[in-house]
């Protein structure tokens, strides 16, 4: 049965990959970003007609994130999964010397906005049948792989794991299960050239995983294929 996801950032990477992937499924998306009106993300619209609802949405302001929710009101979504995120400066976020504006600006969308939109759109998700609340993540997060370097990346990923698990258990009563992903070293503008994987083959494991998952797996951190990553 056909389901509606909504993602975040869906205007390129991994995001516009999973967008792609679901409305060649027959799935249909939400596809937010800042600019969802143009490039590859429109045509993809263009050319899947009904398939994809575009939403203007600035994930770090809670003016654009409520007008956003406003206009979704009363709307069923079964999958919520918060993909927006930045790495932050390249050169400057190590132990010895940091951009500390910019390390803001990292936690600005790395942790406040993924909970910020999971408790906007939270109705709507408990409106469809899915009532599944899905983060990216990163294993450069996990504070038990004894992590090096790339500091203000890495702590804004391991405070979303510990926000969300914090959000999962308030609404765990409610059959909502929130789920954490690594999505792989994707070839992305993110990730560079250079990475391991696809965008398409990481949205196709993301996808899967999520799938399958449920309740029994909330709260959970895990890679695109579905294996548990220590936090």
């Amino acid at each position: 049965m056909p389901q509606t996801w909504m993602i975040t950032g869906a205007n390129r990477g991994i995001g516009l990959a999973l967008t792609m992937e679901l409305v060649r499924r027959g799935d249909h998306v939400v596809a937010a970003a800042r600019d969802p009106w143009g490039g590859a993300l429109a045509e993809l619209a263009a050319e899947r007609v009904g398939g994809i609802t575009p939403l203007e949405l600035d994930v770090t302001s809670d003016e654009s994130v409520a007008a956003a929710s406003a206009a979704l009101a009363g709307k069923p979504i079964d999958v919520l999964l918060n993909n927006a995120g930045v790495y932050g400066p390249r050169d400057r976020q190590s132990a010895f010397e940091m951009d500390f504006d910019a390390w803001r600006e990292v936690f600005e969308v790395n942790v406040y906005a993924p909970l910020r939109v999971a408790q906007a759109f939270l109705p709507n998700v408990e409106a469809g049948a899915g009532r599944k609340i899905a983060t990216i993540s990163s294993r450069m997060g996990s504070i038990g792989s004894n992590p090096a370097g790339n500091i203000a990346y890495r702590s804004s990923k391991a405070a979303v794991n510990m926000t969300m698990v914090a959000f999962g258990d308030a609404v765990k009563d409610r059959n909502v299960s929130v789920l954490l992903f690594h999505p792989g070293w994707v070839r992305t503008d993110m990730g560079g050239g250079g990475a391991d994987i696809a965008p398409s083959e990481s949205a196709a494991g993301l996808i899967a995983t999520i799938d399958g998952s449920g309740m029994a797996q909330t709260q959970s951190f895990r890679t695109w294929q579905g294996e548990t990553i220590p936090w």
